[in-house]
């Protein structure tokens, strides 16, 4: 009982000595604190008089409880200023005072976030200690001048076989899984997560379900690669202005440890979430549906947010960005789908009809590609990925064909190879849920594949 006692003391001992130097590191305003009050509420919106702050500020509401609500700047009319509460609006009256917080545009950063996990604001939601962040940075970032990245030159190892072989993605990439419901996107970035070779590894979960956030946690945050982690995650069930908040300081996070010089992965589950989040607040502020009901600020903010990572001249790190995009209703053809195509290095389409033939992961070869495997593997790889997508296609075109009986053996060598194969294919293709296979034995083994084709 005395040493349980004893290691509470302790426990809580430690506590307020983070408390008290979290407390010496926060910087006091020097001028006078600025308040404002609240003249309308339409939803979500707010309409605050006497609150002169840039976009992006954040506010303190206090409401008929006494408690306080947060909310953040979105745009101004009149000379009043437009918030969005990052929570619900119960028990808001008119002319309730409004107290800015913290610096406009700013999150704090620091490596105490390194085996954490936090929500939007950058509040651990993990249930340890409070965090002591020093640093500053904008929440949009620095625009970079373009020859300010550096190329993508080295092979990055996510440890999926069939990524590594046929789609081999380089360190400062930006890669899209696409695909549409339940169709495995979330699986194949939990492998991803849990087996890429990064020094740190952020993860924003957006607008995901609340119990998938609470699993990620579970499972990362225990092993070995806990001190390399970092979640950053907003449910579904919250403003939309915070799920877009949390995409933004996920990649700030990214960038702070990109200039330190770490080989940084990026991983932000979903950008149509994040697309979803940036529509809403638009159409809240009067911008006009244009792309399927979404405005075009809605499809610049992924742009932007996507544009974010890469590899740095200046500091020699590197944030590789893998982005996971909902196809709503399988369709390929989707304003946040296309955007994403254009904008990113690369991108893995997920099949329907192979997930449903129990094939994982059900990654659609022939439709999946790397705008930069070619600078990074030699020629032999290169032609062997070529033929191996050759031989997916072909036996896929031909795939009723086959089944009725109606091909007859010898009329395509091609198809007859892809056929004769097709066992070797798709044991190569496939992965234990959970497994990892690193980059030289995948291409490796792709080689060794079509070794056995030109036989």
């Amino acid at each position: 009982m005395a040493a349980s006692d004893s290691r509470s003391g302790a426990r809580m001992i430690g506590e307020m000595q983070l408390e008290m130097a979290r407390m010496r590191a926060a910087k006091v305003a020097s001028g006078p604190a600025l308040f404002g009050r609240v003249v309308s509420c339409d939803g979500g919106l707010i309409e605050v008089a006497g609150f002169p702050l840039p976009v992006g500020s954040l506010g303190s509401i206090e409401n008929d409880a006494g408690a306080e609500c947060l909310a953040e700047v979105i745009g101004f009319r009149a000379g009043h200023s437009l918030m969005m509460l990052l929570g619900d609006a119960m028990l808001l009256r008119p002319q309730a005072a409004v107290r800015a917080l913290g610096g406009p545009g700013e999150v704090r950063l620091g490596e105490a976030l390194l085996g954490r996990a936090v929500d939007g604001l950058g509040a651990p939601i993990d249930g340890g200690p409070r965090l002591v962040l020093p640093h500053t940075r904008s929440l949009v970032g620095r625009r970079e001048n373009a020859l300010e990245r550096a190329s993508v030159k080295q092979p990055f190892d996510c440890g999926v076989r069939a990524i590594n072989a046929v789609a081999t993605m380089g360190i400062g990439q930006r890669l899209g899984i696409m695909a549409g419901s339940g169709v495995g996107k979330s699986v194949l970035v939990d492998t991803i997560a849990g087996h890429a070779v990064a020094d740190v590894t952020v993860v924003a979960l957006i607008g995901e379900r609340a119990r998938e956030v609470s699993d990620f946690v579970n499972r990362h945050m225990s092993g070995a690669r806990r001190g390399r982690l970092i979640v950053v995650a907003v449910p579904a069930d919250h403003a939309p202005n915070l799920r877009l908040r949390a995409a933004q300081y996920a990649t700030a996070i990214a960038e702070f440890f990109r200039e330190m010089g770490k080989n940084v992965l990026l991983i932000l589950d979903s950008l149509t979430r994040v697309a979803h989040a940036a529509r809403e607040l638009a159409l809240v502020l009067g911008e006009p549906g244009a792309a399927r009901g979404y405005p075009p600020s809605a499809l610049a903010a992924i742009t932007r947010l996507v544009e974010r990572a890469g590899n740095s001249l200046t500091s020699g790190g590197a944030v590789t960005g893998i982005y996971t995009v909902l196809a709503d209703g399988d369709d390929a053809q989707d304003p946040v789908v296309d955007t994403a195509r254009a904008i990113l290095d690369g991108h893995i389409m997920l099949s329907r009809e192979l997930a449903q033939r129990g094939h994982y992961p059900a990654i659609d070869v022939p439709s999946s590609l790397s705008r930069v495997m070619d600078d990074l593997v030699s020629p032999e790889v290169s032609e062997a990925a070529r033929q191996l997508r050759a031989l997916i296609s072909a036996r896929e075109e031909n795939r009723d064909l086959v089944l009725m009986g109606a091909y007859r053996s010898g009329a395509d060598p091609v198809l007859d190879t892809a056929l004769a194969l097709s066992p070797a294919i798709d044991a190569f293709l496939s992965q234990s849920r959970g497994a990892a296979e690193p980059l030289g034995q995948s291409l490796a083994g792709l080689c060794e594949l079509m070794a056995r084709a030109d036989a």
